[in-house]
């Protein structure tokens, strides 16, 4: 599963829609966060535009 799994900073692999899988930081794991956004091969995975916070993205199904 972690092959299939990018964190904040990472660069995307694939264009597609992808959403928030978990917070990177352990403290923010309280708050419930599904966000799904539109990204391109290349760019970088962004945090997450509702909390501001590092997060793990998945692709969308």
């Amino acid at each position: 599963m972690a092959d299939n799994r990018f964190k904040t900073g990472e660069n995307v692999p694939e264009n597609g829609t992808y959403k928030v899988d978990g917070f990177v930081h352990e403290e923010d794991s309280s708050q419930n966060d599904d966000t799904e956004i539109n990204v391109e091969q290349g760019e970088q995975f962004p945090p997450s535009p509702t909390t501001h916070k590092a997060v793990y993205w998945v692709k969308a199904s």
